[in-house]
């Protein structure tokens, strides 16, 4: 056994399994497997071009020697992005803990109460503090909460405003550079027009329906804007604004200045900076909005037996549903960070976080005072955490860098100074040190801070916050712990048991892979400190392009999208101005076919595209003769097709080649999903299929964690005639010659957890990740034939093989009364997370194995199935009280006094002999969708309260 081959770790199958295996299936090699699933005219001619293998340990040692090379100053840069402290026990418990990281998002609310609580808290801290009604789960980054505010608020419009097709959105001047760009990317397809301006000198004319503000401003200055949104409501404007989190624990909140939506970041509550992510954004607006809220929002609600439960609410707001008339594609949340952030208000409760906020307000005032000492004014007249300074800035910035020291350098005259939590005296003494030198004045060192508020009295927070128990309670690292691992118990994830999720690919986050998250050499670079500080990254970014460029065949990737979906809607953007740079404006049509994923279609109509939706064949696969009419009826004005491959029905459609050429030769361009791109890497690829851009989804294909729902990262790799076109970013420039905006906040997104991706890549070589997916394959079709007689696979290819997933047949069972949900709810009591429900077929599973999973456990999973079969087949539609209708079966049920059921406790809980050896309980038992959707409740209050 090569003891250092990391695929021997990462691939779970053993080489003693595979003639098992093989035999099962009815093949007589992988080759062989792999030549009847996959059409030969788009295998890979030759071996990926990419370095050879390294070990864990060569791999560890590697990147340690990148993270070198990044520079750890400190900085004081602030532009929505702060040096922050995580606490230990939370980056122990929670951040480096597979419990929590590798979860799925919590679809199957009876097994991720944990999470769903933890979130539930994180949503109670944002209403306490933005003083607003209703928060949801978390959003990808501050920028793109903006955006998503814009686009709420054009929504909601008035009747009479949606009839005179009142566009124009105002945006503060003072909002971040990173904000701004976002939003222009935005607003153009959708029909909104941006006017950038003072919000002091703003008219209020009846053309705008919104606004949006920054508080502070972008620079640390605090502004007062009850007067302006007060004018703005009775104008009929509504106005957003984008807040910093931590102000607000001393500043008065938006809320209570009568702000309809208050969006902002996180990252200062205890993430690391990461060279710009991931970190959870905040969405908190009115209780009215809560039908055209993006993302996702945690509800109370009660289970079978009336107690308390928690669930993801009001999904029918979801894309899903609406596909092109969804107003958000927001798939992703990022949930381990909103937990991280919640955690960290949990920890330090409201005098926690108002000693803080009073420290980092006072180091502020201190800084001014003692630079007014040496003849230096700050010119804010009002602030929380930011000064600005009139000076000489080359002389300070070459003095700062000597020192290991960034500020912001805003022109040559002025600097502004952001401080934090982590700035101590010293820090600060150090800083006027910088300032001194720069004017050659002499200055004596300090040692306390000052007490006085520097910004207006009324403006000071004069309402209470968080006065919940639970952070009020937990604040000894003991308790604190426990209450993490209490969380934890009642959650499922990978380290428990298989994940089969079809469309998701949860497979192995190797802990080499995730082990340089914690080091501060990566976790703690600021996103717009100087390049010439960030070389670790730098080539690690460059080069994780470059892998991708090689796994996909493209000539060019960004990685700044921080989402599949942010991805998809970057792959758009890029083709609409492809096209515009050849002056083909009118080119708006984009084809999609009826099995796609929601977001597509959700994705589409946000870049400004008119969705034509073609016909799928009964067989699952794309009704060619249907595409082929619509491409050719609408050839004058095809922007694109958008395509999933393998398609979203799990099988290898051999009729790729004759799309893609169908829609070039009709003037469009070929988006590729890339959700199964574990079915491609190392045997063919989107180039060779056709495609002119496709996105990654690396929290699947490429194994960074779900993190619960978040984070991901949603690269885009695109052919030679779209790298042009590539995003940057105002602060820091990247993409394309002539780039697009921004589409997210930070210059390479979240840049952080790309070293997940490299290491998964740069550990398994060219080999590695082409075995990876020929091992998910051989796991899927061992799956299917061993559940082969019990439950019919939907769709196979052409020689009935299955891709890396199946779709199993379960809408025969009604006739025994028994729905796919039953089956999903059973499935808890064998120890599994339900496969994928009802998509993309309603009524049906599909099941995705990935290459991690081993025989054994497999084995373990294909047993359940074929026991709950054996179940359905002794159910009885006139006698709903079975062990499938009643599942899950929690503890409480079975130690209870009372048994009022058919069956055994044992048949219920226990039906097969492995679960006695690693029982997970679920904690409650079926959650009401209806009851939490009717009683909305997204807070910490007690449901005693509402009942």
């Amino acid at each position: 056994m090569k003891t250092d081959s990391f695929a021997l770790r990462h691939i779970g199958p053993r080489e003693t399994d595979i003639p098992h295996m093989l035999k099962t299936i009815g093949v007589d090699s992988i080759e062989q497997l792999i030549y009847e699933t996959l059409p030969n005219d788009i295998r890979l001619k030759a071996p990926l071009n990419l370095d050879p293998a390294m070990t864990e340990y060569e791999f560890a040692n590697h990147i340690q020697q990148l993270g070198n090379k990044n520079k750890m100053f400190r900085s004081y840069i602030g532009l929505g992005y702060h040096q922050a402290i995580v606490p230990a026990v939370i980056q122990r418990n929670i951040f480096e803990n597979p419990g929590w990281y590798t979860a799925y998002t919590p679809y199957q609310a009876e097994i991720a109460q944990g999470r769903l609580e933890a979130i539930l808290n994180f949503q109670t801290t944002v209403i306490e503090l933005t003083g607003m009604e209703i928060a949801n789960a978390s959003l990808l980054d501050e920028s793109t909460a903006a955006a998503e505010a814009m686009a709420l608020l054009f929504d909601v419009r008035s009747r009479d405003q949606k009839k005179n097709n009142v566009n124009k959105f105002f945006v503060s001047e003072e909002l971040l550079p990173q904000n701004i760009s976002v939003l222009q990317t935005r607003s153009t397809p959708i029909g909104v027009e941006l006017v950038i301006g003072n919000h002091e000198n703003f008219d209020f004319s009846s053309d705008f329906f919104g606004a949006i503000l920054q508080y502070p401003g972008k620079h640390g200055q605090v502004y007062d804007y009850a007067g302006f949104i007060a004018k703005a409501k009775t104008n009929e404007i509504k106005v957003a604004v984008a807040a910093d989190i931590l102000s607000l624990v001393q500043l008065t909140p938006p809320g209570e200045m009568g702000a309809d939506v208050v969006v902002g970041t996180t990252q200062r509550f205890g993430i690391p900076l990461g060279y710009g992510g991931p970190h959870a954004a905040y969405f908190a607006t009115k209780d009215e909005y809560k039908r055209s809220m993006p993302g996702r929002i945690i509800g109370v609600t009660v289970d079978t037996n009336g107690n308390r439960a928690l669930r993801m609410a009001l999904q029918t707001r979801e894309q899903h549903i609406k596909r092109d008339k969804a107003t958000s594609n927001i798939c992703t949340a990022q949930v381990l960070l909103a937990v991280m952030a919640g955690m960290y208000a949990v920890y330090h409760g409201p005098k926690g976080l108002q000693y803080i906020a009073r420290k980092v307000h006072a180091s502020a005032a201190t800084l001014a005072n003692e630079l007014e000492k040496i003849g230096l004014y700050q010119t804010n007249t009002a602030y929380f955490d930011t000064i600005v300074v009139k000076t000489d800035a080359k002389k300070v910035r070459a003095i700062a860098e000597q020192n290991e020291i960034n500020f912001n350098y805003i022109d040559d005259q002025t600097v502004s100074i952001s401080l934090n939590e982590t700035t101590s005296i010293k820090d600060l003494n150090d800083i006027v040190f910088v300032f001194a030198s720069a004017h050659e004045k002499s200055y004596t060192a300090f040692d306390t801070l000052l007490g006085s508020i520097h910004f207006p009295q009324n403006l000071e927070r004069t309402s209470a916050f968080l006065g919940y128990e639970v952070f009020n309670y937990h604040h000894s690292e003991s308790g604190l712990m426990r209450y993490i691992k209490m969380l934890e118990r009642k959650d499922l994830s990978l380290n428990h048991s298989m994940i089969s999720l079809g469309s998701c690919t949860m497979k192995l986050n190797a802990a080499a892979e995730m082990l340089p998250l914690s080091n501060p050499q990566w976790n703690n670079i600021h996103p717009f400190a100087p390049l010439d500080q960030a070389q670790g990254y730098q080539e690690m970014l460059k080069k994780l392009e470059q892998q991708l460029n090689v796994i996909t065949g493209f000539a060019g990737t960004t990685l700044q999208p921080n989402s599949g979906a942010q991805g998809e809607y970057a792959g758009l953007m890029v083709i609409r101005a492809y096209h515009q740079s050849r002056g083909d404006h009118h080119r708006n049509i984009a084809l999609i076919p009826s099995s796609a994923h929601g977001t597509n279609p959700a994705s589409a109509a946000m870049a400004g595209m008119q969705v034509v939706v073609t016909k799928t064949l009964e067989n699952g696969n794309i009704d060619v003769e249907d595409l082929r009419e619509k491409a050719i009826l609408h050839k004058d004005n095809l922007s694109c097709l958008m395509v999933t491959y393998p398609s979203t029905h799990g099988v290898y459609e051999a009729s790729i080649i004759e799309v893609t050429k169908m829609i070039h030769d009709n003037g469009g361009q070929v988006y590729m999903d890339g959700a199964n791109m574990n079915a491609q890497v190392g045997l063919t690829n989107p180039a060779t299929i056709g495609a002119d851009v496709c996105h990654l989804n690396l929290h699947k294909t490429f194994a960074i964690p779900h993190g619960g729902g978040g984070p991901g990262v949603g690269p885009i790799c695109v052919a030679k005639q779209l790298v042009p076109f590539l995003p940057t970013n105002p602060v820091i420039p990247t993409g394309g010659s002539t780039p697009i905006t921004a589409i997210s906040a930070a210059p390479w997104g979240s840049a952080l957890v790309c070293l997940i991706s490299y290491g998964y890549i740069s550990m398994l070589g060219a080999e590695g990740v082409t075995d990876a997916t020929k091992y998910a394959i051989l796991n899927a079709n061992y799956i299917k034939e061993r559940l082969n007689g019990h439950y019919d696979t939907l769709y196979t290819g052409e020689m009935g093989r299955a891709a890396h997933e199946m779709i199993l047949e379960c809408r025969p069972f009604k006739q025994k009364g028994i729905e796919v949900t039953d089956i999903a709810k059973r499935l808890m009591d064998y120890g599994f997370h339900a496969p994928t429900v009802s998509f993309p077929v309603a009524g049906t599973l599909m099941i995705e194995p990935t290459e991690s999973e081993n025989l054994e456990e497999l084995d373990r999973f294909c047993e359940a199935m074929i026991s709950i079969r054996k179940e359905i087949e002794a159910a009885d539609a006139d006698e709903p009280n079975n062990v499938l209708k009643n599942s899950p079966h929690t503890l409480a049920m079975l130690t209870a006094e009372a048994w009022n059921f058919p069956y055994t406790r044992e048949q219920a809980a226990f039906p097969l002999d492995y679960i006695a050896e690693n029982k997970f309980w679920p904690s409650v038992r079926r959650a009401d969708d209806a009851y939490g959707d009717r009683n909305l409740i997204c807070s910490c209050a007690p449901i005693e309260a509402y009942i």
